[in-house]
Order: C-alpha cells, then sequence, then structure tokens
C-alpha cells in the first residue's frame, strides 16, 4: 500500500475514532498530497518519494509554526501543531541518529574527495540526494559545516 492509500485509510479510521487532531492532520497531507498530483507539469502520478518531501515540508511548517506562536505567548496554538507533527510524522521513514548522519557524511566526504570548506557544496549535493527523507537538510548542512571546518 503507498502512501497515499495509507493516509486515505488513516482518515477513516480517524472519522470513526472522532480522533479531531488526527483527522486535521492527514486531510491536510491528503490535500497536499493531491495539489502535487495534479499540479501544472505533473504526470498524474504519485511516488512515495514525493509524498516524502511533502511530509517533511509540512513537518517543518508545523515545527516554524509551532515557534512563533510560542514566541507570541500563544501555547494552545502551539500544543496544537505540536500534535499534528506528532501524527504527521508516522509517515515518515525512521529518522537517522547523530551518529548514523556523521558516519554517513563521513563517507560521503571520502566518496567525493573534500578536504576543505569550500568543496561543501559537492558534499552537499550527493549528501542531499543520498541522505532525503531520513533527516533534515539544516542537519545534513550542519554536519557537512563541522566535519570540512
Amino acid at each position: 500500500m503507498g502512501l497515499f492509500e495509507q493516509v486515505s485509510e488513516d482518515i477513516k479510521k480517524a472519522m470513526l475514532a472522532r480522533d479531531k487532531v488526527s483527522l486535521e492532520a492527514l486531510r491536510g497531507i491528503k490535500k497536499e498530497f493531491i495539489e502535487a498530483k495534479t499540479a501544472k507539469g505533473s504526470d498524474g502520478e504519485f511516488t512515495d518519494e514525493q509524498g516524502v518531501k511533502i511530509i517533511q515540508k509540512m513537518v517543518k511548517q508545523r515545527k516554524d509554526s509551532a515557534d512563533i506562536f510560542k514566541q507570541q505567548n500563544r501555547p494552545e496554538l502551539a500544543e496544537n501543531e505540536l500534535a499534528e507533527i506528532s501524527v504527521i510524522e508516522k509517515y515518515l521513514p525512521k529518522q537517522m541518529t547523530d551518529e548514523e548522519l556523521t558516519a554517513e557524511v563521513k563517507a560521503i566526504i571520502a566518496e567525493v574527495g573534500a578536504t576543505s570548506a569550500k568543496e561543501m557544496g559537492k558534499v552537499m549535493g550527493v549528501a542531499s540526494k543520498k541522505l532525503a527523507g531520513r533527516t533534515e537538510g539544516k542537519s545534513i548542512s550542519d554536519k557537512v559545516k563541522s566535519l570540512l571546518l
């Protein structure tokens, strides 16, 4: 079962369970999936890779929103965003630990042959493709910087 079908099934389950937070989050995911599927220039196909990218973007948006709500002293809105994040993250692949990320980035640096921070772009290009979906881009960037300096 693909990601799109899984989300559709989980929407039905959330409706039966009357789980308002899950239902709202899942409907948001499905809306984004449908928009990607029917977007101009799209071939109408929807892959799980596209789904993972969309879900990562949604998690990042909600984290940013939660931070803003906390800064504006609106804890009830921040809690709602964080609750949605916990639902959405279930559809992401297992995230890498810091040790796993360090090992992967060291291997990529060796593979590319980078020796200085000037070659960060080469390393980031390979690392972003190889580690997509398993960790955030900012984490990759920070790790590459720390290892190349």
